[in-house]
C-alpha cells in the first residue's frame, strides 16, 4: 500500500511539471501556542519557494479563548463567539515581501490572479453540533469505483500561472492533459470485503499554447484535438497506487476524501539530518452531482523541523464518471469538460456575500485512555464525525494582485488561489498557529463545495472539515 508520503527530488523532471525554478523566500516567523513547543508552522507559508533553505525564525506567543454559554440556551455560545468574532479588526500580518510577475508564454495575464484570505463570519447558528454516523467503506469504494474521464493542470503556486506539465515531440512546452482512470476494489486476500482501492491513471499530453486567447495570428482559432483523437490503450501512465483504510484518510459516501498525513514532523532541528526534507503529497476531492469530481493535489515540503513550508506543486483535475470498470464505455459521446487553458477563473466577488453553510467535520481521536481493539478495529485513528449549519458572511479580501508585463506585486498577504474553471486552492496558518490546506469548487448555480484539513502546532492533524454552501438570493424580510 502506497504512502502519503512523497520524496522529491531536486531535478526538475518533465511529468511532474517542476519546470520552473522559483526565487527564494523571506524569512518566516514562527507561531507557537502554550503548551507546544516552539518550533511551528511559519506565518506566511505562501512566502517559500521551491528552493531549500534553512532559517530560523522566532516564536510568538498566543492566548487561549474561553467559552461560556447562558443557561438554557443551547446556540449561546455559537452565536455569541460570532459576533465577538464579527467587531474584532482585521490583523494584519508579518513583514512584506514583493514578487516580480512576468508574463510567461502560457501567462494568463489580467486573468491570473492570487488574493489574501476571504474572511468568514458567522451570522446565526441554525443547527448545533450533532453526531453524525461514520460513512461505510463499501459505499465509499463503490462510489469512486469506476471509469473516469477527465482534463488536468498544473499551476504555480506562488502566482496562479498555469505551468508546463510536459514536453513536445519538439521540445515545446504542453499545458493541458487529458486523463483517463480506471479505479476499482481489490478484494481482501482472505476473501471478504473490498479492503484496498487501486488506481491506474493515464494521461495525454497537449496545448503549447498555454492559458491566453484562443486567436492565434493568423486571426483564427486554435483548436485543441478533443478527447477521442486519443488511444489511452497506447497512451503513458502517469500514477498508479493503492489507497486503503490508511489512518490520513477521511472519507465521505458520496465519493469526496481528504488524503495525507497524521503528523507532520515539527520540532527541533537535527543538524546532522539538515539535508532530509520531509515531502508530503495532500489529495482533496471534491464530488458533484455523484458523477463529477475534482482533485487537487498539494505538494508540500516541510523543512527545518516544520518551521519552513514550501508549496512546491499544485495539480487540479476534473473527472466524469462514464463507466463501471467491468464495462468498458460503447459510449460515442464527447467528454463534456474542456481543458482549464480554456475556462475563465472565478472572482473572489462571486464568493462574497451571505451563504448557508451545511459542515460535516471528522476529528480524529488521541489519548492513551483509547481502548486498544477500537484503535486495531480504526487502523490507527478513530475519527469522530459531527456536522452542523450556519448562515455565513464571507469578505473580500483585503489584498488581490493580477500578473502583468514585469510588474511588481506585494504578496504579503497572498493565500489564495483563483484557478480556471471556479476552482480555489489556498495554504494558509492562522493567528493560533492552526495550518489549513483548503480547495474550493463554485459554480454558476450559487454552489460552493469546500474541503479544509487542519493541522496543529504539534504537527498532528486537527480536523478535517467538508462543507456545501449555497449562496444566499433571497431578500431579508421588510421591517414591519
Amino acid at each position: 500500500m502506497s504512502s502519503p508520503s512523497l520524496r522529491v527530488s531536486t531535478t526538475a523532471h518533465r511529468h511532474l511539471g517542476f519546470n520552473r525554478s522559483l526565487s527564494p523566500s523571506a524569512p518566516q516567523n514562527l507561531f507557537t501556542s502554550l503548551s507546544f513547543p516552539p518550533s511551528t508552522f511559519p506565518k506566511h507559508p505562501r512566502k517559500l519557494a521551491a528552493q531549500c533553505q534553512k532559517k530560523q525564525g522566532k516564536a510568538n506567543e498566543a492566548g487561549s479563548i474561553k467559552m461560556k454559554g447562558k443557561p438554557g440556551n443551547v446556540w449561546s455560545v455559537d452565536n455569541e463567539l460570532a459576533a465577538q468574532e464579527k467587531g474584532k479588526p482585521t490583523k494584519r500580518r508579518g513583514r512584506r515581501r514583493v514578487v516580480k510577475g512576468k508574463r510567461s508564454r502560457g501567462g494568463g495575464g489580467r486573468a491570473v490572479l492570487v488574493s489574501g484570505a476571504m474572511l468568514m463570519e458567522v451570522e446565526t447558528v441554525l443547527q448545533t453540533q450533532e453526531p453524525v454516523i461514520r460513512p461505510s467503506w463499501n459505499t465509499f469504494s463503490s462510489s469512486v469505483s469506476g471509469i473516469w474521464k477527465g482534463v488536468g493542470a498544473v499551476f504555480s503556486p506562488i502566482t496562479a500561472e498555469m505551468e508546463p506539465i510536459d514536453f513536445g515531440s519538439r521540445d515545446e512546452h504542453l499545458y493541458d492533459c487529458y486523463t483517463l482512470s480506471r479505479i476499482e476494489a481489490v478484494p481482501s486476500s482472505s476473501g471478504g470485503p473490498a479492503s484496498h482501492i487501486q488506481r491506474k491513471i493515464n494521461w495525454v499530453t497537449l496545448n503549447p499554447y498555454g492559458e491566453k486567447s484562443n486567436i492565434n495570428e493568423s486571426g483564427r482559432n486554435h483548436v485543441l484535438p478533443q478527447f477521442e483523437a486519443f488511444n489511452f490503450e497506447r497512451s503513458d501512465v502517469m500514477e498508479e497506487d493503492v489507497m486503503g483504510k490508511e489512518p490520513g484518510l477521511v472519507f465521505f459516501e458520496d465519493g469526496s476524501y481528504s488524503r495525507g498525513p497524521v503528523d507532520i514532523p515539527v520540532g527541533e532541528v537535527d543538524d546532522s539530518n539538515y539535508y532530509l526534507s520531509p515531502t508530503f503529497k495532500f489529495e482533496q476531492c471534491l464530488v458533484k452531482g455523484c458523477h463529477k469530481r475534482l482533485r487537487i493535489v498539494h505538494t508540500i515540503e516541510f523543512s527545518n523541523g516544520g518551521s519552513n513550508i514550501q508549496i512546491m506543486r499544485v495539480a487540479v483535475y476534473e473527472e466524469e464518471w462514464v463507466s463501471p470498470v467491468n464495462l468498458p464505455d460503447q459510449s460515442d459521446s464527447e467528454l463534456d469538460l474542456k481543458p482549464f487553458s480554456q475556462r475563465k477563473r472565478t472572482q473572489s466577488s462571486e464568493l462574497a456575500g451571505s451563504w448557508k453553510v451545511f459542515e460535516v467535520s471528522a476529528t480524529p481521536v488521541y489519548g492513551e485512555e483509547m481502548d486498544q481493539m477500537v484503535f486495531e478495529q480504526e487502523n490507527g485513528v478513530p475519527y469522530v464525525y459531527l456536522c452542523t449549519e450556519a448562515l455565513k458572511k464571507r469578505s473580500l479580501p483585503g489584498s488581490a494582485a493580477y500578473f502583468g508585463e514585469e510588474e511588481m506585486i506585494d504578496m504579503q498577504d497572498a493565500t489564495m488561489l483563483w484557478l480556471p474553471g471556479g476552482v480555489i486552492a489556498y495554504v494558509d496558518v492562522n493567528k493560533e498557529g492552526i495550518l489549513c490546506i483548503g480547495v474550493g469548487w463554485y459554480s454558476d448555480e450559487g454552489i460552493n463545495l469546500v474541503m479544509e484539513r487542519d493541522y496543529g502546532v504539534d504537527g498532528k492533524l486537527k480536523d478535517i472539515r467538508s462543507k456545501s454552501e449555497v449562496k444566499r438570493r433571497w431578500s431579508d424580510p421588510q421591517p414591519e
